[in-house]
């Protein structure tokens, strides 16, 4: 199966093969927990706003973590007339990359861990194995680090123009650090001397003599020798310095920036996979996705905006078609013949009268699910699900044309209506959540906002009320 941690990178290219052929793509994510304060049904109320619920989804949802992802992508075979699946189930974990990472914190709900571990979700795979992720910023951040650190160890052009006068060292050492930067010259002095193309270790030391000892040297020998900051087992840091010629010296230039660069690929991580799923702009499908939604941009994107209107933006900047199948499940002509639209429900109901079940099958070296085994809860799985949904209820809006038309394509003008609309959980009045514009107001003046004594019943309410109707 496709668990990527060590061979994450080696699959990378056939996870954007599969998000680059396919015709649509499904997602689907395990979190850490659902709600940190009051439970979600305390915490969500029949009467929200749209605006009232993602600020206390906001609030209360997104310190945990997406630690599972599952992405299942459908390409439609026309020959065959049936669509061909690729799924992958992502790990993840914020593992810091070095000591100026980010340390993640994030919060853990039994309940939610309790469900998992019933349902054998691997733990280890996470905490472990788990591939790790940076933010937009994050990654800019990084790559700051990572160009300062090249111009303080390139210094020899940039430092040796300060003074016309070379024998005024422009490094200022501090009295207490002269001994020392002292000894390291007279140790290259003589590696220079000696007729061997031989190296130096220098004993550990601090980020701030490494400091001195960098400028020092790009000052003094512009050209001849090749320093680096190494690591040893116990973890410490010393510099070794080479004898080379300028043909070497540059050769390890780019070795070391190629190897900087795939260390900078490794920590943008699993980030670099929704990337690919943005960049791509096929269109994204889910389940109840709106906390999907969330958490993806909120962990591999930005910090999720104060707002709503600027959350569609951003939204439809990452994911520019997407598609919640609990929503179109729960809409004409659907609404009319499913009475559950819980996902393993939903699949169930699919593949009965008046619908067909889709034909599919998985591409050769990939998982192919038996959905009678039902392996609900791992994303991968329940991404697959999704995508099957789709295709039978798309196809279902097809029998309605004359001719009717077995297969509907995910480019269809049929499946238009429902794009960019995201099911909101128990709300009374409002149907979704319209990402490409305002929401729909609905008139509440018949909504009475009562007060009543605890220790009455729903029945006692329904009682009072029941001569209005």
């Amino acid at each position: 199966f496709t668990h990527l941690p060590a061979d994450f990178k080696d699959n990378l290219k056939t996870v954007y093969e599969a998000v680059e052929e396919s015709d649509f793509l499904a997602i689907d994510g395990e979190f850490s927990g659902i709600s940190d304060g009051p439970s979600v049904s305390a915490l969500t109320n029949g009467f929200d706003t749209p605006e009232e619920r993602y600020q206390k989804l906001k609030k209360h949802s997104m310190e945990f973590l997406l630690f599972q992802f599952g992405l299942c992508t459908f390409k439609y075979d026309h020959t065959e007339e049936k669509y061909i699946t690729k799924s992958f189930n992502f790990y993840i974990f914020p593992k810091p990359f070095n000591r100026s990472s980010p340390d993640v914190k994030f919060v853990c709900q039994s309940s939610s861990i309790d469900f998992l571990a019933s349902q054998g979700f691997d733990f280890n795979k996470v905490f472990r194995n788990g591939i790790p992720y940076l933010n937009q910023e994050e990654e800019r951040q990084l790559r700051e680090q990572y160009d300062e650190k090249r111009s303080q160890a390139n210094g020899a052009g940039s430092l040796s123009y300060l003074s016309p006068n070379a024998t005024k060292c422009p490094v200022t050492i501090p009295d207490d650090q002269k001994k020392f930067v002292e000894k390291v010259v007279e140790q290259i002095e003589d590696l220079l001397k000696s007729e061997e193309n031989g190296s130096l270790e220098l004993e550990p030391c601090t980020g701030f003599q490494r400091k001195l000892i960098y400028q020092t040297l790009s000052w003094k020998y512009p050209k001849g020798i090749h320093v680096e900051t190494l690591e040893s087992d116990k973890k410490e840091r010393y510099i070794v310095i080479s004898k080379v010629n300028e043909e070497e010296r540059k050769r390890r230039e780019q070795q070391k920036q190629a190897k900087e660069q795939e260390e900078l690929n490794d920590a943008v991580g699993f980030s670099r996979v929704i990337h690919a799923i943005a960049n791509s702009g096929k269109l994204v499908i889910g389940h109840n996705m709106l906390l999907d939604v969330m958490h993806t941009i909120h962990q591999f994107y930005c910090p999720l905006p104060d707002d709503l209107s600027e959350f569609k933006e951003v939204t439809s900047c990452v994911f520019p078609r997407l598609l919640d199948t609990k929503l179109m499940a729960s809409t004409q002509p659907f609404k009319e013949i499913i009475n559950n639209t819980s996902l393993a429900e939903l699949e169930k109901r699919l593949k009965e009268v008046p619908f067909s079940p889709p034909k599919v099958e998985s591409a050769e070296g990939f998982p192919s699910y038996d959905t009678a085994a039902e392996q609900l809860h791992e994303a991968g799985y329940d991404a697959y699900i999704t995508g099957l949904c789709f295709i039978s209820m798309a196809n279902f809006l097809g029998s309605f044309l004359s001719p009717p038309k077995n297969h509907v394509s995910a480019r269809s003008k049929l499946i238009e209506p429902f794009f960019n609309k995201l099911f909101l959980m128990r709300v009374m009045d409002i149907p979704y959540l319209n990402l490409e514009g305002p929401d729909l107001q609905p008139k509440r003046d018949h909504v009475l906002h009562v007060t009543f004594p605890k220790e009455w019943k729903t029945s006692d309410l329904y009682q009072l009320f029941s001569a209005f109707g």
